[in-house]
């Protein structure tokens, strides 16, 4: 079977055959890309491919932006290993058709992908997946190839000179531990917060350069349990006040902070609210700011509570940045977030640890934390602690056989409190998707297949009005019981 598009583009393994990424489907992608763009009157026009420093990822840049040219488009070949954000900046500022970023993201490190922009720099929905994979498949056995001369250098310093307008506080004290986690983000970022004005920045050297073996973590994500531990040393020995973590290809930032046990990584949720109520605090009245169905839903309370417009999307940045007009500020759970959506119709790592050392700095100007600011935050809307249970499955069809289950029988409480069942495939609304929401007075939990994996996801969420962490934590434990039990 062939690889098909999923949440954002082509993503798998490096390897021979229709289900590998290799230099033979990026050339059949590509063709069938440009086909599909021919037919929808963009022929000729400009588009914009960069890369990650992956295995495969020289040779999978080579071809699409050959066959592109040979297709008769204006090819903008980025001149080196990017930032995905930097693709994603370069397709909006350019006013181009299309971009193409050879990148596996946080995948492990076998793997490799396809990620497809559209006009205006968002990540490209349906139907265009579909009518791109039938171009696809419609392509014939010989693609012809043009060679193409690396450019755009220029855009890299002009995305560069956009994020460094991005703080709006005047301070700029703050000491930053960074890592990179053996990807392409890290000479970016440096340059991005020295641009900023925020110079003390750590590197741990061990993960700086990018490395598509990734040798130093078991799987090159931020979440994962591990990945961030030399991050987290570094921060303890050189007293930083921030510790922040880029996935491979810098379009997601985890933030790691001190904490009375010592040093931790905030949830997405927890990142996501904090840099919500921080750009809020600078937006004009009525500004939209949105999350997804899966990520807590403190943000949506906050935005009413500021005077802001809120919007709840289906998961995935393509959706999020449509979210609607005025939008400033978008995140997903998976510490994913969009700080600057003029610039940047995606999420946006670099231009994330800009955002985050701005509010830093600000806070410390005036002795606090983020956890400070976010204390604070529970104080007026009660604590909202998440977490996440994925079950990992050999046989896919056992994910199908539980959400059956669920449908049939669905629990008429959990924790202890009764709630309501809401099944998105039977919504008569743009939220619908495969997904199922129990939510109660305090509890919220969505179960769902993985867009991207063989997992079954479940989202928990776990409220206290009265502000009690304690009470929080312990109805989180009880969801987390009943979610891990749904692996029978």
């Amino acid at each position: 079977m062939s690889l098909r598009f999923g949440t954002a583009g082509l993503r798998g393994p490096v390897g021979d055959g229709p289900d590998c990424m290799n230099v033979p489907v990026v050339e059949r992608t590509t063709a069938g890309l440009a086909a599909w763009l021919d037919a929808n009157g963009h022929g000729g026009g400009t588009v914009v491919v960069g890369r990650d420093a992956r295995t495969g990822s020289p040779e999978f840049f080579s071809a699409a932006t050959e066959v592109l040219a040979a297709a008769g488009f204006r090819v903008v070949a980025l001149p080196r290993p990017l930032p995905t954000p930097v693709t994603a900046y370069a397709v909006r500022t350019l006013g181009a058709v299309a971009g193409v970023q050879i990148t596996a993201s946080h995948n492990p490190a076998a793997d490799n992908g396809y990620k497809v922009y559209v006009t205006g720099g968002a990540q490209l929905v349906s139907p265009a997946d579909h009518e791109i994979e039938a171009a696809i498949d419609a392509v014939g056995d010989a693609v012809t190839r043009t060679p193409v001369t690396p450019s755009g250098g220029d855009l890299v310093e002009r995305y560069l000179a956009r994020v460094a307008t991005l703080p709006r506080s005047p301070h700029r004290n703050v000491r930053i531990a960074l890592t990179a986690l053996h990807g392409v983000g890290g000479e970016t970022a440096v340059a991005a917060l020295r641009a900023a004005g925020f110079t003390d920045v750590h590197v741990v050297a061990s993960q700086f350069a990018p490395d598509p073996a990734f040798p130093t973590v078991a799987f090159p994500n931020p979440e994962e349990p591990g990945a961030t531990d030399a991050l987290l040393a570094l921060a303890t020995d050189v007293g930083a006040d921030v510790a922040l973590a880029l996935d491979p290809d810098a379009d997601r930032c985890a933030v790691g902070v001190p904490a009375a046990g010592g040093w931790r990584m905030l949830r997405g949720d927890e990142t996501g609210v904090l840099l919500g109520d921080h750009i809020l605090a600078g937006a004009r009245p009525g500004a939209l700011v949105a999350t997804t169905i899966v990520s807590s839903t403190l943000l949506g309370k906050v935005a009413a509570a500021r005077g802001a417009r809120f919007a709840q999307t289906l998961t995935g940045f393509k959706w999020l940045v449509r979210a609607g007009e005025g939008l400033v500020y978008a995140y997903e759970e998976a510490i994913g977030h969009c700080v600057d959506p003029d610039a940047v119709r995606d999420k946006d790592g670099i231009a994330t640890a800009v955002v985050v050392a701005d509010h830093v700095a600000d806070l410390k100007a005036r002795g606090r934390t983020l956890l400070d600011a976010l204390d604070d935050l529970y104080a007026e809307f009660g604590v909202h602690l998440t977490d996440q249970v994925a079950i990992r499955v050999a046989d896919l069809a056992r994910i199908g056989r539980i959400m059956t289950s669920l449908r049939a029988a669905p629990p008429a409480e959990l924790a202890g409190e009764a709630v309501r069942v809401t099944d998105l495939a039977r919504a008569e609304t743009r939220l619908r998707t495969d997904a199922l929401v129990f939510e109660g007075a305090t509890v919220r939990v969505v179960v769902r297949p993985s867009g991207t994996e063989p997992k079954l996801k479940c989202y928990l969420q776990a409220i206290a009005a009265d502000g009690h962490h304690d009470s929080a934590a312990g109805t989180l434990a009880a969801l987390h019981v009943w979610a891990t039990g749904l692996a029978g």
